[in-house]
């Protein structure tokens, strides 16, 4: 297996500072999440039992679901921890975006729900995606999250301190450079809506398309939980599920999500 260097923040964020397979779960903004990507995945997937390679899968949040819903889940991950909790759910192995062991054409769907921010480098980004093409079958399906450019802006006034001269200092700096490098996070790299479609279209990949995931209304839900009481309703959940979709036809509203979920095709011909 081929070892690419991976920031020490991102191996240590994982492997000690959080549990990434309660993460979807434990937020009422994470549920949200969860559900609107298994949402937007079901949209295109092909009928089970398709072969799906989840890349950067972590604990196997994304696995669990795919496997229930019947399909064959190879997942690939660079921490340790994440490939023994994942191993509970699927085939799981240590390994990198950017070098796959994974033969060409072998798989029906290669999904990157995490690599792609934790690539800072614009030539790492490339790999992941040339790579992702490379192992997925002519005209299969590669499925690709990012974090949203502004969308620490929108997060950290849930927090009701972005007025405060730290907060607007460092949310400046990420809007300014799509850098985060600091602490509560890893060193990450933050998305606009186009230039992750660019990023899919120069990897190769046709009919491309970029949602938003959690839509425009996430913060609102983030915002309400942030608060003493008893947290957003099952009804304020379901009215941001509701915007999420409501949004999918106007390109501008992408800009208010939290995350991004970018969907491509190989090329059919392979000589494409």
């Amino acid at each position: 297996m081929s070892n690419p260097e991976l920031a020490p923040s991102v191996l240590r964020f994982y492997s000690e500072t959080v549990d990434e397979s309660s993460r979807l779960h434990r937020s009422a903004d994470g549920r949200l999440e969860l559900a609107r990507t298994q949402e937007l995945l079901r949209r295109f997937l092909p009928p089970a039992p398709a072969r799906v390679l989840d890349v950067g899968g972590g604990a196997g949040v994304h696995a669990e679901w795919l496997v229930k819903d019947g399909y064959a889940v190879s997942l690939v991950d660079p921490v340790a921890r994440h490939v023994e909790q994942a191993s509970a759910i699927c085939s799981a192995s240590l390994g990198d975006a950017r070098a796959l062991d994974a033969g060409d054409g072998s798989y029906d769907v290669v999904q990157l729900l995490g690599p792609l921010y934790h690539l800072p480098d614009a030539a790492d980004r490339r790999k992941a995606l040339s790579e992702a093409r490379r192992v997925v079958k002519p005209g299969g399906l590669v499925a690709a999250a990012a974090i949203n450019r502004y969308a620490s802006l929108f997060e950290h006034v849930t927090y009701a301190h972005l007025h405060t001269e730290r907060m607007h200092d460092a949310i400046s700096k990420i809007l300014r450079t799509a850098v985060h490098d600091g602490p509560h996070f890893t060193l990450a790299y933050f998305h606009r809506a186009e230039e992750l479609a660019n990023e899919l279209r120069e990897s190769g990949l046709t009919d491309v398309e970029v949602f938003g995931i959690e839509g425009p209304a996430w913060s609102l839900v983030k915002a309400v939980e942030q608060q003493p009481g008893e947290g957003p309703t099952e009804d304020l959940i379901a009215s941001a599920m509701t915007a999420a979709r409501m949004a999918e036809p106007y390109p501008e509203l992408l800009a208010a999500s939290s995350h991004l979920l970018a969907v491509g095709r190989a090329p059919a011909n392979p000589a494409a």
